[in-house]
């Protein structure tokens, strides 16, 4: 049995503390190979316009940001150095907001995940970044402006972390974006083997 997704209104909360609260659950994709997912690690906040580190500063808007005007609860997929990143969109209509997830502790379908890295050989870098999980559970651009809620890429209930369970620090890989570079929106659970850095 499939666990079940969260509804859209758990998307709803503030960025800073949404990105928090995905830490521990469950981020499950199911394909044709079958189905693989794993708890949620580690996540970035960026908050839209006023984030200088944000691809919707300044109210930027273009064909790839067009999906996080709108509701939250959605995915935003991007590319990066050939890797495809996932985002949930937060913050509500026109307030162009995300939370990026950057590593999963890997439980559903753990050969098929093998599989598709088959060339990493430790486990613990199969899913510890934002490319790799999505590599991982292939995760694609065909994800774009998904909604939560809905097979076959969806979040699901996981494990309750108390306050001191989560560590927070700088975003990575931002260094051109001012001040925004030292905003401490990067989330992780604290000690967990799977996070990036």
């Amino acid at each position: 049995m499939r666990p079940k997704s969260l509804p859209l209104s758990f998307y709803s909360e503030p960025t800073l503390q949404l990105a928090q609260s995905l830490l521990g659950h469950m981020l499950l994709k199911e394909t044709e190979e079958g189905l693989t997912g794993g708890y949620i690690v580690e996540t970035e906040a960026y908050l839209g316009p006023n984030d200088r580190a944000a691809h919707s500063f300044n109210h930027r808007r273009t064909k790839r940001t067009e999906i996080m005007f709108g509701e939250a609860g959605y995915v935003y997929t991007y590319t990066m150095h050939t890797h495809c990143l996932l985002n949930i969109v937060s913050g509500g209509t026109d307030e162009p907001e995300a939370v990026l997830i950057r590593a999963v502790e890997p439980y559903y379908g753990q050969d098929l995940i093998a599989q598709r890295r088959s060339k990493i050989t430790k486990k613990k870098h199969w899913t510890n970044g934002p490319g790799k999980l999505t590599k991982a559970l292939n995760i694609t651009m065909d994800d774009y402006g998904h909604k939560l809620d809905q097979h076959p890429l969806w979040i699901a209930r996981g494990k309750s972390l108390d306050a001191a369970d989560i560590a927070s620090g700088p975003r990575i890989g931002i260094q051109n974006s001012g001040e925004a570079k030292a905003y401490p929106w990067r989330f992780w659970e604290y000690l967990n083997t799977f996070v990036s850095k």
